[in-house]
């Protein structure tokens, strides 16, 4: 395992659970380096003192917060530990809620938490009581310079602590030309709604994570093996005619859409609603 990022502790009421902070996320992106065009050379990036123009060695970088232009308070790791000893050694629980309470779109990023020494027993306790009670604690926790709002949830036989947003982190939708909530105002007619739901019903199934991978990255990767195998490394290439993506058109048949959707997908198709005239002579 990884070393932990953050060691301390959970409290809520009189209960103190010791653990540690591991990352939960590894990131899989594209290692592309940036080139000069003319030789292909790596470009490179330095430190420097914006005042003489040297550069500078990380030894001789302090953290320092601007209070007025050009002045400066130096803050070592150690002062911002000492500004507040239990914020920054303590995931202090506040609540316990519904999961279903909080969107989506405040979930940021995912942690492991594991117990430290001592720290089992307790660490199962809230696990378990997570578990029965179906909650998730809403804590607050310091990571590195910063207070951050987060939940922790049981999942299996851990504890996840994922950092939320705070509200004013999440901008405004008002402006965002939506369509109405209603299917009338939105034009959608009941048949439409209806093929959707069968197509649904037809792709439903059980979450299995293994089957998702990153399909385009192996696709560039194969790209890149293609472009190596023909001797072509360090050749700039632009996509052909036939390449380019097709435009979309503004008119959309979405019954069309939707058939064509559940006969490739195979799912059962939806019933055809009664015309009026049929369901007054019923």
């Amino acid at each position: 395992m990884a070393r932990a990022l953050w060691t301390g502790a959970i409290s809520f009421g009189l209960v103190h659970i010791p653990v540690e902070l591991y990352t939960a996320v590894q990131q899989h992106d594209l290692d592309l380096t940036m080139l000069d065009r003319r030789d292909f050379s790596p470009i490179g990036f330095k430190r420097y003192n914006k005042n003489t123009g040297e550069e500078v060695s990380w030894d001789n970088i302090v953290k320092g917060y601007e209070y007025e232009d050009n002045e400066y308070v130096v803050l070592t790791d150690e002062d911002l530990r000492r500004a507040n000893v239990e914020a920054t050694q303590t995931i202090d629980i506040q609540a316990f809620i519904d999961a279903a309470q909080v969107p989506l779109t405040f979930y940021e990023q995912p942690y492991y938490l594991a117990p430290a020494r001592g720290g089992a027993k307790v660490y199962a306790l809230l696990r378990e009581t997570l578990r029965k009670a179906d909650k998730i604690a809403i804590a607050t926790v310091v990571i590195r310079t910063r207070q951050h709002l987060c939940a922790l949830l049981c999942s299996g036989d851990q504890i996840v602590l994922d950092t939320l947003r705070y509200p004013n982190e999440l901008r405004d939708t008002e402006d965002l030309k939506l369509p109405p909530v209603s299917l009338k105002s939105a034009g959608i007619s009941s048949k439409e709604l209806d093929m959707a739901l069968s197509l649904v019903e037809g792709m439903s199934e059980e979450w299995d994570p293994k089957r998702y991978h990153d399909t385009y990255r192996d696709d560039v990767m194969a790209l890149v093996k293609k472009k190596i195998k023909a001797g072509r490394t360090k050749t700039i290439t632009k996509p052909s005619a036939e390449e380019a993506a097709p435009k979309s058109g503004n008119v959309v048949d979405l019954v069309a859409l939707l058939q064509n959707s559940l006969k490739k997908k195979g799912a059962p198709a939806a019933a055809t609603p009664a015309s009026p005239r049929r369901r007054r002579a019923s």
